[in-house]
């Protein structure tokens, strides 16, 4: 019941559009030929982003319990593409964002959800979500 309550407050006080802006930067994505392998991770970021307590993005390693592409030594070059040509700028306003949550009391949880979209702006290639 908290969960639920959390995400529809997450959802009404910019989730939403958290969520919108993570789907177009993957549409985006998706129409450049170079940027296609990227339209899937921006997307799973954006399922994530519209609703993220009761979730969590793990290494799809751990969850499959082997290594595929994306978590090999293809998905830590595309990492380091994705990092210099725009994730650490994602990554730095969802960090912007948290901070100014956690300044009031009621805003950590959401601050932590915002931490936690940041780490995944950081390196989104070979992540999948996961229900906690």
């Amino acid at each position: 019941m908290l969960r639920l309550l959390l995400n529809i407050l997450w959802f009404v006080f910019g989730g939403w559009l958290t969520g919108l802006l993570w789907l177009l930067g993957g549409l985006v994505l998706a129409i450049t030929v170079i940027g296609l392998p990227y339209t899937a991770a921006a997307w799973r970021i954006a399922g994530f982003a519209f609703f993220p307590f009761g979730k969590e993005m793990v290494s799809r390693d751990i969850v499959n319990g082997q290594g595929d592409l994306g978590t090999g030594p293809v998905g830590c070059l595309l990492n380091i593409i994705w990092f210099v040509l725009g994730g650490w700028y994602i990554a730095l306003s969802h960090l912007i964002i948290a901070v100014a949550e956690f300044v009031s009391i009621i805003g950590i949880p959401f601050a932590l959800k915002d931490l936690q979209l940041a780490i995944a702006a950081l390196a989104p290639i070979g992540k999948t979500v996961v229900r906690r």
